[in-house]
C-alpha cells in the first residue's frame, strides 16, 4: 500500500536536487536595469527616432495632452512600428486588450502578405493598427452582446506604448488596445478606466485654477504592489485544486506556518532570487519601472512592487507583471500563485493599490508639504478624498468583491471588509483641528535616536503605519490596500477616479459659491473644509481594524458593512451609482449593470468550480487512502485477535479513524446533492445558493479531511502536504 505516496515522495525528492545551474550563474556578468528597461517598448525616445517629426509630435500631444489622435498618420505609424518590430524578431502582431474576464486577451496575425508573383511580403497598415475585430460574443458581456451578435473591436490605445513578448521561437507585436461593442458599449476595464482619468482630469484642473496653478493635465497614478507564493511546479501538478481553482481545497496546518515570524523579510533563497531577477529583467525589457522585491510574511509567500506610473500605463503593466511571473516561474521549475488565500491559516496575497494625482508639471496633489495644516491645496484634495470614500463606500468595498477576496478579507493582516480612512496621527490631528475651526498646527518631525553614536539619528514620521486599514493615507498617497492578488487593478481604479472627480466638484462648488459671496479664497476654503471636518469624521479611523471593538463601533457610526461579496454587489442598484458613473460619462447605465451580472456569473462559477473540485478530489484521491488506512487497522487488529491477543490502543484507534470517515463521506455526500442543484434559473440565486449550501457543505468536507490528513500514515496520503508545499525549496 505504500505505493500511493510515490509521487509525492518523488516530487520532494527531486525539488531536493534542483539547482539554478543552466537558468542563472551569480559570475555571469548581466545587463544593468538602465541598459534594457524599455528595449521592448515602442516607446518615445524610439518613436522620436523612427516618425516624422510632425507624426511624432502629433503621438506625444495625444500621449501627454489628450487631444484626439489624427487617423492620418496611422499608416506611418504602423509601418514604423512594423519595421522595428521585426527588427526585434516579431513576425505576427496581435491587439493586446483586457476583455472583462480580469485577464488579457489577444489574437495573432502574421505580417507576411501573399504578392502576385507568389512569393510573400510582410506588411502592417494604419487600418491594422487602429482598429481589429476579435469575436464579442466569446467574452463576458453582461447581456451586452448575445452569443448570436458575435462583432466587437478593438482600438489602439495611443497612450500605453505597444511592446514586443518573447518566446523560444520567435516575437510577437504588442498593441495594447481597448474593446467594445459593435453597438459602443465598454467591454473591457480599458475604456471605463480611461474615461475616468478624464473626468479626474476635468475636475482637478477646475479646482486648481481656485489655487491659481498653472497645469493643463492631471493624472491619477498608481503603483501596485503584487504579493505572489511560489511552490514547485510538481507540487502543483499533483494538487488538482492548485491546478482547477487556484487555491487549496484541503490541507491541514502543518506544526509551523508563520508563527516565528521569521520569513518576513527575510534572506531570499538562491531560486527564488535568480527567479526574482529574471522576472525583473523581462518587465524592465517591457518598461515596467518594478523597484522592490523581498519575502512576505507566510511561507513561500513574496512581493514585488513598481514606482508609480500614469494609471492606464500602470494598470497595462500590471497585467504583464501577473503575466510574466507565471511564465518566468517555469523557468524555474516554479508554480506561481496569485490567488488571494491559496493556503488557510497564513497571509493571503493582496494588491496594495497606491494611488495620487499628479499634474503635468510635476506637482503631486497629496503632497502634505513641512506644514501640512496651512497648506490649503494638499487639504483640499485630501479633503475631497475623504468626502469621496465615506459617501461611496459601498463602491469600494464592491470594487473588491470577489469570491477570492472573500476569503482572505479581515484575516491574517489582511485588512477588514469595513471600509475606513487611517490618516496618520498628524492629519488625524489637523482634521480635528479644523472640525472646531482653524488648523493651527502640525507636528513637528523629530528625530529618532537609537542610543548609541555608531547609529545616526532617524529622521521621525509624524505617523505611524496601520496593516489593518483597508485605505490608508501613507505619506504623498493613499494606499487601498483591500484590492484581490488576483485582481485587475482597473475596476477599483474607475471607482475611485469617478468618486474623486464628483468629491473636488462638490468642494469646488461650494468654494465657489463663498467666493460669490465676497468671502476670500482662504475664509471660503477654511469653511469647506471644516465642514468636510465635520461631515465625514466617521470614516476616519487609526485603530485595530481587527478588533471586535471596531466592528461595533463601525456598525455605531453607521459604516457600510458588507461581508461577503454577494452582500456587496447590492451597491450595484443604489441609484446614486448609476447616476454617478452616468453624469461623468464613464459607464452608461447598460455597462453598469453588466459589470453587476460578470461579476455575478463569475462568483457562481468560481465557487460551482470549487464544490466540484472538492467532491472529485475527496471521492478519487482522500477516500480511498482513508478507507485503506482503516481497513489496514482493522486487519492488523483482527490478525491479533486471531493469536488471541489485543491492543485498546488499536481499538481507540480505528474507532476514532472510522468515525472520521464515515463523517467525511456523509459530508462528502450532502456535497454532491448541492452539487447538483444550481439553486435556480437566476444568476442571483445561483450564486445565493453557491453561498448558503455549497460553501458550508465544502467546508464540512474539508474540516473532516484535514482531520484525516492528520492520523492517515504518510505513505498513504496521496495529495502534497502544506508542509512540503510551503517549507521544501
Amino acid at each position: 500500500m505504500a505505493h500511493t505516496a510515490t509521487r509525492r515522495y518523488d516530487v520532494v525528492a527531486a525539488v531536493r536536487k534542483f539547482t539554478t545551474n543552466g537558468h542563472t550563474n551569480g559570475s555571469e556578468k548581466r545587463p544593468s536595469s538602465d541598459e534594457i528597461f524599455g528595449e521592448d517598448t515602442f516607446n518615445i525616445d524610439i518613436m522620436r527616432q523612427k516618425l516624422p517629426k510632425d507624426v511624432f509630435n502629433g503621438l506625444i500631444a495625444t500621449i501627454e495632452l489628450g487631444k484626439p489622435v489624427d487617423p492620418k498618420i496611422a499608416d506611418i505609424v504602423a509601418v514604423a512600428m512594423k519595421d522595428w518590430a521585426m527588427e526585434r524578431g516579431a513576425t505576427h502582431f496581435t491587439h493586446w486588450f483586457q476583455p472583462l474576464t480580469g485577464s488579457t486577451a489577444e489574437k495573432h496575425d502574421s505580417f507576411i502578405t501573399p504578392n502576385s508573383g507568389g512569393g510573400a511580403i510582410a506588411r502592417f497598415s494604419g487600418k491594422e493598427l487602429i482598429q481589429g475585430e476579435p469575436d464579442a460574443s466569446s467574452f463576458p458581456s453582461g447581456g451586452i452582446r448575445a452569443t448570436f451578435e458575435a462583432r466587437g473591436y478593438t482600438a489602439w490605445d495611443v497612450t500605453s506604448p505597444a511592446f514586443i513578448m518573447k518566446n523560444p521561437k520567435g516575437a510577437t507585436l504588442c498593441i495594447p488596445t481597448a474593446f467594445a461593442s459593435w453597438t459602443g458599449e465598454a467591454l473591457d476595464h480599458k475604456i471605463p478606466l480611461l474615461r475616468s482619468m478624464e473626468a479626474v482630469n476635468k475636475s482637478a484642473i477646475r479646482a486648481l485654477k481656485l489655487f491659481d496653478v498653472k497645469a493643463t493635465k492631471v493624472y491619477s497614478t498608481v503603483g501596485a504592489e503584487q504579493e505572489y507564493f511560489l511552490i514547485d511546479e510538481d507540487f502543483a501538478y499533483n494538487r488538482p485544486d492548485l491546478l482547477l481553482s487556484g487555491r487549496t481545497l484541503f490541507g491541514a496546518k502543518p506544526p509551523r506556518g508563520q508563527e516565528l515570524e521569521d520569513h518576513y523579510f527575510g534572506s531570499i533563497p538562491d531560486r527564488i532570487l535568480s527567479y526574482m531577477t529574471d522576472v525583473e529583467e523581462e518587465l524592465y525589457k517591457l518598461g515596467v519601472p518594478v523597484k522592490t522585491r523581498h519575502n512576505e510574511v507566510a511561507p513561500g509567500q513574496f512581493e514585488i512592487a513598481p514606482i508609480f506610473e500614469n494609471t492606464n500605463v500602470a494598470a497595462d503593466h500590471q497585467q504583464l507583471t501577473m503575466q510574466v511571473l507565471r511564465t518566468v516561474a517555469r523557468k524555474y521549475g516554479l508554480f506561481c500563485i496569485l490567488h488571494e488565500k491559496p493556503f488557510a491559516g497564513v497571509n493571503g496575497s493582496g494588491k496594495h493599490t497606491n494611488w495620487s494625482l499628479s499634474t503635468d508639471t510635476g506637482m503631486n496633489l497629496l503632497e502634505p508639504g513641512d506644514t501640512p495644516h496651512d497648506n490649503m491645496q494638499f487639504l483640499f484634495f485630501c479633503a475631497a478624498v475623504i468626502k469621496a470614500v465615506d459617501k461611496h463606500q459601498d463602491l469600494l468595498r464592491v470594487s473588491i468583491a470577489t469570491a477570492a477576496n472573500d476569503h482572505r478579507l479581515g484575516a491574517n493582516e489582511a485588512p477588514p471588509a469595513i471600509v475606513s480612512i487611517f490618516l496618520g496621527d498628524q492629519l488625524e490631528k489637523i482634521f480635528a483641528q479644523l472640525e472646531k475651526g482653524k488648523a493651527k498646527k502640525s507636528e513637528t518631525k523629530d528625530l529618532l535616536g537609537l542610543g548609541t553614536p555608531v547609529l545616526p539619528p532617524l529622521p521621525l514620521h509624524t505617523g505611524d503605519r496601520n496593516r489593518t486599514s483597508p485605505f490608508a493615507f501613507t505619506g504623498n498617497k493613499f494606499e487601498f490596500r483591500a484590492v484581490g492578488s488576483s485582481q485587475s487593478i482597473s475596476f477599483p481604479l474607475v471607482i475611485l477616479n469617478t468618486i474623486a472627480a464628483e468629491a473636488i466638484d462638490e468642494l469646488a462648488d461650494e468654494v465657489e459659491k463663498h467666493l460669490k459671496a465676497k468671502k476670500t479664497l482662504e475664509a471660503a476654503l477654511q469653511e469647506v473644509l471644516q465642514g468636510v471636518a465635520k461631515a465625514h469624521k466617521r470614516i476616519i479611523f487609526g485603530g485595530d481594524g481587527y478588533s471586535d471593538e471596531w466592528k461595533a463601533e463601525a456598525k455605531k457610526r453607521g459604516l457600510y458593512i458588507k461581508n461577503t461579496s454577494l452582500e456587496a454587489f447590492e451597491a450595484f442598484h443604489a441609484k446614486k451609482n448609476a447616476a454617478l458613473f452616468s453624469k461623468y460619462a464613464v459607464l452608461n447605465e447598460r455597462e453598469w449593470f453588466a459589470r453587476e451580472e460578470i461579476l455575478l456569473d463569475q462568483y457562481f462559477k468560481t465557487i460551482n468550480i470549487e464544490g466540484e473540485t472538492t467532491a472529485s478530489l475527496a471521492q478519487r484521491s482522500i477516500l480511498p487512502a482513508a478507507s485503506r488506512y482503516v481497513r489496514s487497522l482493522a486487519e492488523t487488529l483482527q490478525a491479533l485477535k486471531s493469536v488471541g491477543s489485543s491492543s485498546k490502543g488499536l481499538e481507540k484507534s480505528l474507532k476514532e479513524a472510522t468515525a472520521l470517515l464515515d463523517g467525511f463521506k456523509d459530508a462528502l455526500e450532502k456535497l454532491v446533492a448541492v452539487n447538483a442543484d444550481e439553486g435556480g434559473e437566476t444568476l442571483n440565486s445561483k450564486a445565493k445558493h453557491m453561498q448558503s449550501k455549497v460553501i458550508p457543505a465544502m467546508a464540512k468536507v474539508r474540516e473532516y479531511a484535514d482531520k484525516l490528513e492528520k492520523i492517515v500514515p504518510d505513505d498513504l496520503w496521496p495529495l502534497p502536504t502544506y508542509q512540503e508545499m510551503l517549507f521544501v525549496k
